[in-house]
């Protein structure tokens, strides 16, 4: 079996204090060695995406640089966010396998092995890191991610959705193809569920963050949020069709009473039958063509956000 080149892509928003010790943690893995399970491996190449922060984590990604021919660094012109930076460093690597980590130390890179093991052994896609600790957050931050996991995962009716971490390993040619397709605005893992049709989970246990302030606060978190509903899928559009066509199935039911009372001399309120028959008809009418709006703009999104029609793979999706 050949070794598998692995590329890390790890956006660097305010890492001038620790993105020097994960590069360092990392640099073992330079020299080619093998998993627990037997697969070769190497990392060819980290990726430090320059989010353009607070400080200066330009200098240190520069001296990273000098000091390993690894280390290649990504310019952004401006702060895009973590996953328009994860996306940048994707699109450039060129690994047969992708590891996206933070930028705070949280993530063990000693995990890599164990990721690649789970990928290449079970012949998966796409692998998310499980913490199998509680997350170094505060209690309503766990609290509202798992909430928003769930709402998700109804959204979209993808059990995948609870699997969305940060610390990942993706086919290289799953993560290429969505950093081309991707569209402005795209949740990064529910555009890698567009493509990558074989997901699973590697425990792994997580430490704890550097002593500095999160560079997410709750703004940012709900707009992160905001995000994944946005682009979870065209479920609550279809919500709004059947909504129209069983208003369309009340009216007519409605006005068929209405017509019945009024034929049977019960109605005493002179217009009341033709009041009844003409709402219910017309609101009918209203919701379905709303529906109707909301298929085409289900459309209009999936062709915005960049969805592709189809992605070309090097082997058979169906699993071993």
């Amino acid at each position: 079996m050949k070794a598998q080149h692995i590329s890390i892509v790890i956006p660097v928003y305010q890492g001038a204090q620790s993105i020097q010790a994960v590069v360092a943690e990392i640099a073992p893995f330079f020299e080619p060695g093998a998993t627990p399970a037997g697969v070769p491996f190497v990392v060819a190449e980290v990726l430090l995406v320059h989010d353009c922060g607070p400080d200066r984590s330009d200098l240190a990604i520069r001296q990273l640089a000098e000091q390993h021919p690894q280390v290649k660094p990504i310019w952004l012109t401006k702060n895009f966010g973590q996953h328009a930076a994860t996306l940048a460093g994707m699109s450039s690597a060129t690994g047969d396998w992708i590891i996206t980590m933070d930028e705070d130390g949280q993530h063990n890179p000693s995990d890599i092995a164990a990721l690649l093991d789970c990928a290449v052994g079970q012949d998966l896609q796409l692998v998310y890191a499980q913490p199998m600790n509680t997350p170094p957050h505060g209690f309503l931050r766990n609290l509202t991610s798992r909430l928003s996991k769930r709402i998700g995962r109804l959204m979209m009716g993808h059990e995948a959705v609870n699997y969305f971490h940060s610390y990942r390993i993706v086919q290289g040619e799953i993560a290429r193809s969505l950093a081309a397709y991707c569209g402005h605005g795209v949740y990064l893992d529910v555009g890698l569920l567009w493509i990558a049709g074989r997901v699973g989970r590697c425990p792994v246990n997580m430490r704890a963050e550097d002593d500095r302030p999160s560079g997410y606060t709750f703004l940012r978190l709900l707009a992160h949020f905001w995000t994944m509903m946005l682009t979870a899928g065209t479920r609550p559009l279809r919500l709004i069709t059947l909504l129209g066509f069983f208003s369309m199935t009340v009216a007519v039911l409605i006005g068929g009473y209405a017509v019945y009372e009024k034929l049977s001399g019960a109605v005493q309120v002179q217009g009341w039958a033709s009041l009844v028959i003409v709402v219910s008809f017309f609101s009918g009418c209203i919701l379905v063509s709303l529906g109707m709006i909301a298929e085409y703009l289900a459309v209009a999104m999936g062709i915005a956000m960049g969805k592709p029609l189809y992605v070309i793979g090097s082997r058979s999706s169906r699993s071993r």
